[in-house]
């Protein structure tokens, strides 16, 4: 007589856990596969690199010695999180708004858990070809910044993950707000333009002296400075806002966006899905087929 037990049905909640992890895998799938994606990826990810090499002799002046690429690759790194987690979401909602795949998550059971796990998960993973050919070569190209030896790897890995917390439910409010992609364009795209812009991308030196409270309070400047206190020698924090590190301070803001990101992203997510209709699919779709 068998003595194996009956296999418990998932309940509902781990059912959409897992069907949206298969979705986020298959679009990471996908875009390996597509020609265009990839190249992108590679195109971009290969010209910052080939900039920063060609400067990797290049002494920033004011900064006791530091080389251009040490002082801006932690800088390019948060912004490539602030892009990749940000504007990926936002167009892909949007997108899927407009084509219908967001009404059809209403005929699902937990449709909303499922989209959000699968947008989170396909995001994560389609950043990971930039940010390691941003990673991988950076000790044998421009020299091994880790003055906190091995740690700091595990470290950098750490901010990374956080920043990703604290923007990818930007990216998702945006696109459920947005609702298409024109308008991702205009409310979504020229604020991360302009942010990344004023917050001192190449380097905390470049932040303009108008805009240095108003970067502190998005995350993109904190993931920055908190990348560079895990790579830069000391005294480098002489160029920080402030003039000192404040890895604390960093670390606080990027939980607090990714806490309340969590909370909001999801309601919005709801309210955005339960507005969708099949007769305003059909007028977008109309007016999409007439421009």
């Amino acid at each position: 007589m068998s003595t194996h037990l009956p296999r418990s049905a998932p309940t509902p909640r781990t059912w959409a856990l897992r069907t949206g992890l298969r979705r986020g895998l298959t679009e990471f799938r996908h875009m390996l596969r597509s020609p265009e994606d990839l190249t992108w990826n590679v195109v971009i990810g290969i010209g910052i690199l080939v900039y920063l090499v060609t400067q990797r002799d290049t002494i920033v002046p004011g900064t006791g010695g530091l080389t251009l690429p040490n002082l801006a690759l932690p800088g390019i790194l948060a912004a490539t999180i602030l892009f990749g987690m940000v504007m990926g979401p936002a167009f892909a909602l949007s997108a899927e708004a407009e084509d219908g795949t967001v009404l059809r998550l209403r005929t699902m059971p937990r449709g909303t858990t499922t989209y959000t796990v699968g947008i989170v998960v396909g995001q994560v993973l389609g950043a990971l070809p930039m940010l390691a050919i941003l990673l991988v070569p950076w000790p044998f190209l421009l020299g091994d910044p880790m003055h906190q030896g091995p740690g700091g790897w595990v470290a950098v890995v750490g901010w990374l993950l956080l920043g990703t917390l604290a923007m990818l439910p930007v990216g998702i409010i945006g696109g459920a707000l947005a609702g298409r992609p024109t308008r991702v364009m205009l409310f979504v795209l020229a604020p991360v333009v302009a942010l990344a812009f004023v917050s001192g991308v190449f380097g905390p030196q470049t932040v303009p002296a108008w805009a240095a409270g108003v970067v502190q309070v998005f995350p993109l400047y904190w993931l920055a400075h908190g990348l560079r206190a895990t790579s830069l020698p000391a005294g480098a924090e002489g160029l920080e806002l402030g003039g000192a590190w404040h890895p604390e301070v960093a670390a606080l803001v990027l939980v607090a966006w990714a806490v309340v990101g969590l909370v909001v992203a999801p309601l919005v997510l709801r309210r955005s899905t339960a507005r969708q209709t099949a007769s305003a699919l059909a007028r977008r779709v109309d007016a999409l087929l007439g421009r």
